[in-house]
C-alpha cells in the first residue's frame, strides 16, 4: 500500500482535543452549580418516594384503565422536565413515584390532575393570610387596586374591598410591550351573574348551606351565624365532602356565594378537597395558588382539553418567567372575542381549583396564542407549562409524605463494581506492557484522556438534561472502555503487520493507520447500533446502560482519531522509539527478516 500523500499534523490533532476537554471542563467548573460531581441515580445516592392516593368524585375505586393512563401521563412528565432515574409504578390503587435526591417537590408536582379552566374573575379579595399592606416594592405587575377594570364589590358584602391588582401582570400577545391602561379609557364591563349595584333593600341574611346528615350517634353540626362551619370531614365518605364543598362554593346563589367567600378567606392554606373536581359549568370560590387571595370565579369560558401546546421561557423585556400557551379548535375564536370583549377586565387561569395566575387583559389577542405570567420562577414555570403540555389525569390524587429511598444497597453494589472495574483495567494494562512495551504506555495515556472526557460529559449531561448515573450506566462505561482498548489492539496489529511485511516501525505506522481505521470505524458502528437499538426497546435501567455504552463508544472514535493515532505517529518519527527492546517489535521483525532471507534463497534457487 501506498504511503499516505497528504501530510500529517498530528499536533493540530490533539491540540483539537486539548480545546474539547478544556472547554468541557470550563463549562463543568464555569456554569450551573460549579460542582465536578454527576448527578447520581436512585440506587446511588437514594431518593424519594412519593405515593398517590387515587381518588374520584363519588368514592369509587378508579379503574385500571385509568390508573394506566395516569401513569403514561406522569412518565411523559417526568421526561418533559428531564428527572431522568425516576420511576412511576401502579401499587393497589396507588401510584408510586420515586425520583432521585431528597426533594420531594417534583414528585409531588408530576401528580398535579392538571385540569385547567379559564374563568372570569367576578371578585377579589384579600384572605386572611395575606399581609394587611404589602410594601410597593412587593407589589406584583398588573392594575392596582381600583384600577379601570377591577371588579367591585358584591352586594350584600359590607365594606368589601375592590379587586386588588392580578397576582400575574397582563394577558398580552406573545412578545408585545408592556402598555398601561389610559385612564380615560372606558372598558367593556366583565361578565357576571348578577348586577354590579347593590339592590336598593337591604339584603337579607344568608341562609345557611346545606349541612349533611350527621351518622348515627354523632352530634349534629351548629348551625351556623355569620361564620360558615367547614365540611365535615373525619368519617364523611370522601364523596360526600366533594360534594358538601360544591354546595357551598359552587352555589349561583349569590348570598350563599357571599357566605362562601367569606369562609373560603379563612382557610387558603388549607388542603382542598375539591381540588381537581370542580364543575367548569358552575361558579367558583377558591383562592390563589399562594394562599393570599381569594376569588370568586364565573362559569369556564376554555377547559386545559383545548391546549394545543405549551411552553415555558424568560421574557427579556419585562424581567419574568412566563407560560407560552397555544389554543387549538373553537378555543381560537373564544379566547380573540373574549379577550376584545373585555380588555381591562381579570381572568383566571384555574389549575386544579386554585387561581394561577389572574391577570389583567390589555388587548385582544387573536390567534389562539397567549401568555401566563405570574410569580413564576424557573422551575414553576417549566412545571405549570409541563402539566398543561402533557394533559389532565384521568383522576384526582392525593399525595402522602414522601419517605426516603436508602442508597445502602446500591452504594455496595457500586463499590464492588468500582473494584472489579478497577482490577480489570489494571490487568488490562498490565498485559498491555508487557506485550507492547512502551506501546503500552501509549494506551494508557489514551484511557486516560478518555475517561476525563467521560466525566465531564457525564457532568455536564446530569446538569443540563437531568441524566443521572446508576449502576447499569456505570457498566455500560466499564464495558464502553474495553471497547476503546480493543481499538489500540486492532491499530497496533496492523502495524505488526506491516513491519512483518518487511517494512520499518516509521513507514508502518501510517499504512497501519489507513488499514485499522476502516476495521475501527466498522466495530464502533456496530456497537452504537446495538447500544441504540437496545436503548429505543429498553425500559428502566437498562437504558441507562445503552445510554453510557454509545457514549463511550462515540468516545471511543473521537480519542483514536484525535489523541491515538497522533501520539503512535509521533513516537513512530523518534529513533529512540523505534529500538526493539522499547516498543516490543523485536520478535516480529525478526520474522521479517526470516521472510527476506528466505525469499532471498528461493530467488537465487
Amino acid at each position: 500500500m501506498a504511503s499516505p500523500s497528504t501530510p500529517v499534523h498530528p499536533a493540530r490533532y490533539l491540540a483539537l482535543y486539548l480545546v474539547l476537554l478544556v472547554g468541557a471542563y470550563l463549562l463543568v467548573f464555569l456554569t450551573g452549580d460549579k460542582e465536578a460531581e454527576p448527578k447520581l441515580g436512585i440506587d446511588l445516592q437514594g431518593g424519594t418516594r412519593v405515593t398517590l392516593t387515587a381518588r374520584t368524585p363519588d368514592g369509587s375505586r378508579p379503574t385500571r384503565d385509568a390508573l394506566n393512563q395516569a401513569q403514561t401521563i406522569i412518565n411523559d412528565r417526568v421526561n418533559g422536565l428531564g428527572v431522568s432515574g425516576s420511576e412511576v409504578i401502579i401499587d393497589g390503587d396507588n401510584l408510586v413515584i420515586t425520583v432521585p435526591g431528597n426533594e420531594s417537590s417534583e414528585a409531588r408536582n408530576l401528580g398535579q390532575t392538571a385540569r385547567l379552566y379559564i374563568r372570569p374573575v367576578v371578585h377579589a379579595m384579600p384572605s386572611a393570610a395575606a399581609q394587611p399592606q404589602q410594601p410597593p416594592t412587593e407589589e406584583p405587575q398588573g392594575a392596582p387596586p381600583g384600577a379601570p377594570g377591577a371588579p367591585g364589590a358584591i352586594p350584600g358584602l359590607p365594606g368589601a374591598p375592590a379587586a386588588p391588582g392580578a397576582p400575574g401582570a397582563q394577558v398580552l400577545p406573545p412578545g408585545a410591550a408592556e402598555q398601561p391602561v389610559p385612564p380615560a379609557q372606558s372598558p367593556a364591563p366583565q361578565p357576571r351573574p348578577y348586577p354590579v349595584e347593590p339592590p336598593s333593600q337591604p339584603a337579607p341574611e344568608p341562609p345557611a348551606p346545606p349541612q349533611p346528615t350527621p351518622p348515627p350517634g354523632q352530634e349534629p353540626a351548629p348551625a351556623p351565624g355569620t361564620q360558615a362551619p367547614a365540611p365535615p370531614s373525619g368519617d364523611v365518605p370522601l364523596s360526600q365532602r366533594i360534594a358538601d364543598e360544591k354546595e357551598l362554593r359552587q352555589s349561583s346563589d349569590q348570598q350563599i356565594q357571599i357566605l362562601a367567600l367569606q369562609f373560603q378567606a379563612t382557610r387558603c392554606g388549607e388542603d382542598d378537597v375539591l381540588a381537581g373536581n370542580d364543575d367548569p359549568n358552575l361558579p367558583l370560590v377558591t383562592c390563589s395558588q399562594d394562599g393570599n387571595e381569594v376569588y370568586l370565579l364565573d362559569k369556564s369560558i376554555i377547559s386545559g382539553e383545548q391546549i394545543e401546546n405549551a411552553s415555558s421561557g424568560f421574557d427579556q423585556q419585562q424581567g419574568i418567567y412566563l407560560v407560552d400557551v397555544q389554543f387549538k379548535g373553537d378555543a381560537t375564536k373564544i379566547w380573540a372575542d373574549f379577550t376584545a370583549a373585555n380588555v381591562g377586565t381579570q381572568t383566571a387561569f384555574v389549575l386544579d381549583s386554585q387561581v394561577v395566575s389572574a391577570p389583567e387583559i390589555r388587548e385582544p389577542i387573536p390567534g389562539g396564542r397567549t401568555q401566563i405570567s405570574g410569580q413564576f420562577t424557573e422551575q414553576t414555570a417549566r412545571e405549570l407549562a409541563n402539566v398543561l403540555k402533557y394533559g389532565s389525569l384521568p383522576l384526582s390524587f392525593e399525595s402522602s409524605e414522601a419517605e426516603t429511598v436508602s442508597a445502602t444497597l446500591g452504594l455496595t453494589s457500586l463499590r464492588a463494581g468500582l473494584i472489579a472495574g478497577a482490577v480489570g483495567l489494571a490487568l488490562v494494562l498490565l498485559y498491555s506492557l508487557l506485550y507492547y512495551r512502551i506501546l503500552g504506555v501509549l494506551i494508557a495515556l489514551s484511557l486516560v484522556a478518555s475517561g476525563a472526557m467521560v466525566y465531564a460529559i457525564l457532568v455536564l449531561l446530569g446538569r443540563y438534561i437531568g441524566y443521572t448515573l446508576d449502576l447499569a450506566g456505570i457498566a455500560g462505561l466499564i464495558i464502553g472502555i474495553g471497547m476503546t482498548a480493543d481499538s489500540f489492539v486492532v491499530f497496533f496489529e496492523r502495524i505488526k503487520d506491516e513491519i512483518r511485511d518487511g517494512r520499518s516501525f516509521r513507514s508502518a505506522v501510517p499504512r497501519g493507520w489507513n488499514r485499522a481505521r476502516k476495521t475501527i470505524l466498522s466495530g464502533n458502528a456496530v456497537t452504537f447500533l446495538a447500544a441504540a437499538v437496545l436503548y429505543v426497546l429498553a425500559v428502566g435501567q437498562v437504558k441507562g446502560f445503552a445510554f453510557t455504552l454509545g457514549l463511550t463508544t462515540i468516545l471511543d472514535v473521537v480519542v483514536v482519531f484525535l489523541v491515538t493515532w497522533p501520539i503512535v505517529y509521533i513516537a513512530s518519527k523518534s529513533p529512540t522509539m523505534a529500538k526493539p527492546k522499547l516498543n516490543g517489535l523485536g520478535a516480529v521483525q525478526q520474522i521479517a527478516r526470516e521472510r527476506r532471507a528466505a525469499a532471498h534463497v528461493t530467488g537465487r534457487g
